[in-house]
């Protein structure tokens, strides 16, 4: 039998005969090596990690290329360290899930610690600041999710703990950025050593996010007088910190039971799958798309391993946010979101399953072709044209990932606005369109609309996603009912014409009226939805 462990990988030929590729590098060494000069630590200790970003050093190393690996930190689902890191030594089983069915398995050995980042846990909380202290580190990484850059409440207060935070000072971080800012007061501390702090998130100007959540905290404690002035000075000093930009690109749903049984089947034990309190979902296995994409603005005070050797595309500033907003905003996060919406109206449960339906896999070709191509700024390193093509011919049709369209319904609020809002922005900027010729973008924020409702195509009753201003949404359509297309008179205006939600107020743009119409369409009735997408794509 097959076990996740450093002793279990030494015998390398039943992993070998299992079809799994190993590590090509010893991993006691390598950890002895980065627990000494530590040059990489990643907060985020998820899927996503795991299965992408842990592979790039693992690449490097296996190549010689780098003698270290990646810290990997966990401040948010401690049971993560605690479940999927303790128990296997680190290690993890990356399963790539191709479109004709097979499988490719390699035994992530890359990451050399997994440390809760939190001062409950004082020896791992200990140990992270002995990392920052050390002039090796070139680089802390992040996927922590778009919330966790988040100070703020809706209303536009910090949060509770925020507050504290700022009240408070360095020395007791609760927040994720206020333990960045920590950790860096540290670093600064420590002789003002030089750092990049790069986010890998999937939202746009990742990099300035975590840059003003980070300044928004030191600038409290400067003004409260808990640390130096020159601490300021020196998180802005791009010679000393940056905070680069990314994009990354790579679908790596929740494991996946097919591949559980398919691991089984080979002797591969540690296949367990959990849901933490936290509510993730995780196993020893990370199950995940071949297609990747990562492109980082070069920009290291500290120096940075070779990862263009992994695959990373390193460029300037402008061209990472030509790269973001070709995905964003046009090529794949809107199609995702359509399929989203309508997926969960229609009763699918699979992302694959609906591009099988003509005029699902029409609507998102409308939305990905007509309407967002058009508007795209070429970034040179990536061809948009060629991108959009593997998304809707391979990407998303691919039957073997396991991705519902409830979970890429998460948090629509906040994506709206840069999946759909800045296409509509850049029609408006431009002279030779206009965006009330908008079709396919304006029928999808008038599906979002009839989600809201939480009624299904047959008037049943469906649980809707987590949002954070949900329970607001729902308020502005409570007079709505589905067969009666006049009750929704003024109900989407409070919606529509909310700059903070789309960017712009459609109504300026020409298509608040027109989302109106949609939507009476979508509610006339049971199957009104089908009906409306057949009506406008011609299926």
């Amino acid at each position: 039998m097959l076990n996740l462990s450093k002793k279990s990988i030494k015998n390398r030929q039943p992993w070998l005969d299992a079809g799994i590729e190993l590590p090509e590098f010893d991993y006691d060494k390598m950890a002895s090596a980065t627990g000494e000069n530590p040059a990489w630590v990643h907060f985020g200790a998820g899927n996503i990690f795991r299965g992408f970003i842990a592979i790039l050093q693992q690449k490097l190393l296996n190549m010689n290329k780098a003698q270290t690996g990646i810290i990997a930190v966990e401040t948010f689902d401690f049971e993560i360290i605690d479940r999927m890191y303790a128990p296997y030594n680190n290690l993890s089983l990356l399963v790539i899930m191709n479109p004709d069915g097979s499988l490719d398995k390699k035994v992530v050995g890359s990451i050399s610690e997994g440390l809760v980042g939190d001062e409950s846990r004082e020896k791992d909380w200990s140990r992270l600041k002995e990392i920052f202290k050390k002039p090796s580190l070139q680089m802390a990484s992040f996927t922590i999710t778009e919330k966790g850059y988040s100070l703020r409440k809706i209303s536009g207060e910090y949060f509770d703990v925020v507050l504290k935070d700022m009240q408070e000072g360095p020395e007791h971080p609760a927040h994720i950025m206020s333990k960045v800012a920590s950790l860096a007061y540290t670093r600064y501390k420590s002789g003002k050593l030089p750092i990049a702090f790069v986010s890998m998130d999937n939202c746009s100007h990742n990099g300035e996010k975590l840059h003003e959540s980070v300044e928004t905290i030191v600038k409290k404690w400067v003004d409260n007088g808990l640390v130096e002035s020159d601490f300021l000075k020196y998180i802005n000093d791009k010679g000393k910190v940056s905070f680069p930009w990314s994009m990354i690109d790579k679908i790596t749903p929740r494991p996946s039971d097919s591949v559980k049984a398919s691991l089984n089947a080979l002797g591969f034990e540690n296949t367990e799958i959990i849901c933490t309190g936290k509510n993730t979902y995780i196993a020893p296995f990370v199950n995940a798309e071949g297609p990747q994409y990562l492109v980082v603005e070069d920009s290291f005070p500290n120096g940075r391993m070779p990862l263009e050797l992994s695959g990373v595309l390193f460029t300037d500033r402008q061209t990472v946010d030509r790269v973001e907003k070709m995905k964003v905003c046009t090529c794949l996060n809107p199609l995702h979101t359509a399929l989203a919406i309508f997926g969960c109206l229609l009763g699918y449960d699979l992302i694959a399953d609906e591009m099988k339906d003509m005029a699902l896999k029409k609507l998102v070709e409308k939305i990905g072709y007509e309407e967002g191509l058009p508007v795209v700024v070429n970034p040179g390193i990536i061809n948009p044209g060629s991108f959009i093509k593997e998304v809707i011919e391979q990407r998303l049709p691919n039957p073997y990932i396991p991705d519902t369209p409830q979970r890429i319904a998460s948090d629509t609020s906040l994506k709206v606005s840069i999946r759909f809002g800045e296409t509509i922005k850049a029609y408006r900027e431009r002279k030779d369109l206009d965006p009330a010729t908008l079709i396919y973008i304006p029928l999808t924020i008038a599906g979002w609309c009839r989600y809201l409702l939480g009624l299904n195509d047959k008037g049943e009753e469906m649980p809707l996603s987590p949002d954070p201003i949900l329970d607001e949404l729902k308020a502005y359509l409570k007079a709505v009912k589905l067969g009666d297309r006049e009750s929704a008179g003024e109900s989407l205006k409070p919606i529509l014409s909310n700059e903070s939600l789309f960017g712009l107020n459609l109504y300026d743009a020409g298509l608040g009226e027109k989302i109106e119409d949609y939507f009476k369409e979508l509610i006339s009735g049971n199957n009104a939805v089908r009906a409306t997408l057949q009506k406008y794509l011609n299926t």
